[in-house]
């Protein structure tokens, strides 16, 4: 086989691992000018976090991944919680939706301020001050008197946890080369969409038997332990830790020519325009880039599915099945599994991408033309080409068996096929956005971020009255067409894309 521009990982950590090789690769690549000393990676660094021991680096990325599950599940927990909280409260079914949706929000907006504080300040401190929080934003949410204590303590929690969903990737990417990254990253990677079906799952048993407000204790004892953990979590990130070395060398050796290539970097802007470039280059890409809005607008969709079955599943399977509450958390392991599922097909799209490459080369060379600096970015849409069919076939499949006389398990059968639709939509258009906008890489996930937040606020507000007065059958039906309109996006991109890529002011071309 050709040797690749990439190593043989899964098709989400490899373009995780190169946006930190490339930074590297950049900073190493500043000559020396006016006798001034590059600080670089020794060989065998022990300060380097690639040469940490093994049983490090993996401890590293279980706790960085144990706080990706604990957001997610707190977003979704809340949800086992309406009927308590109606009848405490004595608030609409709409009211107290908000407390989910307000998180979910959150979500959204709070990876704007701390994606680029981490590049001045670490990893490490943002996930300390983060953790620290969201702790105590759910010790209101915990103690509440009232719907507006607990609302407002949603929305604050969310912003305090997005730093695990915006930051987390990069640190198992500072970890590990390119080559050894798979393993690690596809655990981080299944702990976002693990969360939010765990949620209900963990919230059933506990709402069922116990008060609304022991969810929130528990995960305050979750957040505890976490923290404690973080504490003893160095920081990773290569920049910040060159930054270090550059100062301890001047400061040992008297001689202030030693420099790192970070220091030239924040001493070219400010920490609060790298803020102001952060939250409105991702609008740019939504509003000028036809293909970034286009794949947003349907991971958006998908997403904003998954959170409005938090509804609808306790609706569909308490009235056709009587199930309890503790029962219907459990209906969301279908989804769970096929999501699993989805994780564990990553070696056989990769293959499949290098497959691309190599057809793409050898098509190169027999018209006589070299071979491309790059792979196409249009070769990792594929698995978002068979997950959107999954998507729409899930969808079908659980409303049209959504009767009485249904086994239970038949929807939840559906509803796996759903799960495993979503995690490829996710990994081709996640993949996809890196490798079309590289330079803009952290804007376009950021845009993608946001439009999926937004629609997963969204659509819980509207979905269990939509289930009610549709239907069971016709709104599952109606959330399929919905997505059935999205599903040629990623084939026309995987065709088309390159001319698009032409014609762009951002992507690649």
């Amino acid at each position: 086989m050709e040797p690749q521009p990439e190593s043989s990982s899964t098709d989400v950590d490899t373009v995780v691992g190169r946006i930190s090789d490339d930074k590297e690769k950049q900073a190493a690549s500043i000559p020396s000018i006016n006798d001034r000393i590059l600080v670089a990676w020794d060989e065998n660094d022990p300060h380097n976090p690639r040469n940490f021991a093994p049983v490090k680096k993996w401890l590293i990325v279980f706790i960085v991944s144990m706080g990706s599950l604990l957001v997610t599940c707190t977003s979704s927990i809340y949800g086992s919680s309406y009927e308590q909280l109606r009848d405490e409260f004595h608030v609409s079914q709409e009211v107290a939706t908000l407390g989910l949706s307000l998180f979910v929000v959150g979500l959204a907006v709070g990876p704007m301020a701390l994606s680029p504080m981490s590049e001045f300040y670490g990893r490490r401190w943002i996930y300390i001050f983060s953790i620290f929080f969201f702790l105590m934003f759910l010790i209101p949410c915990a103690v509440a008197q009232n719907i507006q204590t607990l609302l407002v303590g949603r929305f604050l929690n969310g912003v305090a946890g997005s730093a695990f969903l915006s930051v987390s990737g990069g640190t198992v990417a500072d970890l590990f080369i390119p080559s050894q990254i798979q393993s690690p990253m596809m655990l981080y990677t299944i702990t976002p969409f693990i969360g939010p079906v765990l949620g209900p799952l963990i919230g059933g048993f506990i709402n069922q038997f116990a008060s609304w407000r022991w969810s929130f204790y528990v995960l305050l004892i979750w957040t505890g332990f976490l923290l404690t953990c973080l504490v003893f979590v160095p920081e990773t990130y290569h920049p910040v830790l060159l930054r270090r070395k550059g100062t301890a060398l001047r400061k040992s050796t008297n001689n202030p020519a030693y420099y790192s290539a970070s220091e030239d970097a924040i001493a070219s802007t400010t920490i609060s325009q790298a803020l102001i470039t952060s939250l409105y280059r991702p609008f740019q890409l939504l509003v000028l880039e036809p293909m970034c809005l286009c794949l947003c607008i349907y991971s958006a969709i998908v997403l904003g599915v998954l959170y409005l079955f938090f509804g609808a599943f306790p609706l569909v399977f308490s009235t056709n099945h009587h199930f309890e509450l503790w029962q219907t958390g459990l209906t969301f392991l279908g989804l769970m599994v096929g999501m699993v599922i989805g994780v564990f097909t990553n070696p056989f799209w990769h293959k499949n991408y290098l497959r691309l490459i190599r057809n793409a080369n050898a098509k190169a060379k027999n018209v006589g033309r070299e071979k491309p600096a790059r792979p196409d970015p249009e070769f990792r849409l594929p698995p978002a080409i068979v997950g959107g069919a999954l998507v729409t076939l899930g969808l079908f499949w659980f409303g049209w068996t959504t009767y009485a006389s249904v086994h239970w398990i038949v929807p939840i059968i559906g509803s796996g096929f759903f799960g495993l639709g979503m995690f490829l939509v996710f990994n081709g258009v996640f993949t996809f956005l890196v490798d079309a906008y590289t330079e803009f890489a952290a804007s376009a996930l950021a845009a993608n971020v946001f439009a999926r937040c937004m629609f997963a606020a969204a659509f819980p507000l509207f979905g269990e009255q939509m289930y009610k007065k549709l239907g069971y059958q016709w709104a599952s039906s109606l959330l399929a067409f919905l997505t059935l309109v999205m599903v040629p996006f990623p084939y026309f991109f995987f065709r088309f894309g390159k001319r698009l890529r032409h014609g762009s002011r951002f992507a690649k071309s």
